[in-house]
């Protein structure tokens, strides 16, 4: 079990950041971590390298790359284009890291449920993707091998539609086609409700559907497939127990500033165990609402959105005739 107890998040960065908080620590022992700004956007690394940090975490060892952009979420297309050029380099560095040949083939896949708009991520990036592999086996005398890259998708949905489980699919057909590398892309659960579609992780580690809200699925990883499996991922839901928890911490905190030293009461409410109070909001919640999960009113827009940006990073890191700088050119 991680020392993350309760608190149910996908990102690795919120995972960190919890941990260096609870022990008070800037830095945690087994994990590098790199910070880059380009204005509206920064790009953390973080590399989780051994099997006590990955444990304290709850994560995986192996590379993390977290994209933030608190003003996503305001319509822009300036912004949403830039973000498409940023996470597309970001996304060929990584490939380029753990590939070892120049020329590859790639099956993405789009996790998710699209009857459920926060679930529905995967299929919306798999809709704006660029696919070859079939051009390449019908007329390869048009598709240049050095612009091209082999890419084939898959929006295999989820265990309650097809009653077979995703990793048993995609295990399927990667045995079938052999790919030299999988992308798997899904929605994420984050602590955080900020950071709700302005938060985009690439990941090395592959990918364990649902596991944010905790329902776990069997794994899309390399110890499963036999090949690199790159997770992407965006995070569109929070959990309504986090979610309350800090809401009740910012207004404890508020309280405390305006009464000040006679806020006694107030200090004894925030010296309360987490875990303890966690606990009882699940209670109280659970005894009327059942486990809940919550994503922001416009999720529909938001997620047509970041399909079409993934979908433009995805289409620039792997196409280099695309190029960074067209990366969204083609879907509009």
């Amino acid at each position: 079990m991680s020392s993350l107890g309760n608190v149910r998040t996908d990102l690795a960065i919120e995972a960190h950041e919890y941990i260096t908080q609870t022990i008070q620590q800037k830095d945690l022992d087994g994990v590098d971590i790199e910070e880059f700004d380009y204005e509206d956007i920064i790009v953390k690394r973080a590399k989780i390298k051994n099997l006590q940090a990955a444990k304290q975490m709850g994560k995986e060892m192996g590379n993390y790359v977290t994209l933030e952009i608190p003003t996503l979420r305001q319509k822009n297309s300036a912004l949403e284009e830039k973000v498409s050029q940023v996470f597309a380099k970001e996304l060929n560095y990584m490939v380029n890291e753990i590939m070892d040949k120049d020329k590859y083939s790639v099956l993405i896949v789009g996790l998710g449920n699209w009857n459920v708009t926060p679930d529905a991520l995967g299929p919306k990036v798999v809709e704006n993707l660029l696919i070859t592999r079939h051009l390449k086996e019908l007329m390869p005398e048009d598709i240049n091998d050095d612009e091209y890259c082999t890419v084939c998708a898959i929006a295999p949905g989820v265990l309650g539609i097809t009653g077979i489980e995703t990793s048993e699919i995609i295990e399927s057909i990667v045995g079938k086609i052999q790919p030299d590398l999988v992308i798997a892309v899904d929605a994420l659960a984050a602590r955080n409700i900020t950071r709700l579609n302005t938060t985009i992780q690439i990941a090395d580690t592959g990918i364990h559907p649902g596991s944010g809200v905790g329902n776990k699925r069997k794994g899309i990883t390399k110890e499963i497939l036999g090949i690199p499996v790159i997770a992407i991922g965006v995070p569109t839901v929070v959990d309504a127990v986090t979610l309350t928890n800090d809401t009740i911490d910012m207004v404890i905190d508020t309280l405390i500033k305006s009464v000040g030293k006679g806020g006694q009461f107030y200090q004894i409410l925030k010296g309360l165990d987490r875990e303890e109070k966690q606990q009882l909001i699940k209670e109280v919640l659970g005894e009327n609402l059942g486990p809940l999960i919550v994503s922001p009113k416009e999720i529909d827009r938001l997620m047509i959105d970041m399909g079409e940006i993934l979908a433009g990073g995805i289409n620039a890191a792997l196409h280099p005739v695309i190029g960074f700088a067209d990366a969204t050119k083609h879907l509009y």
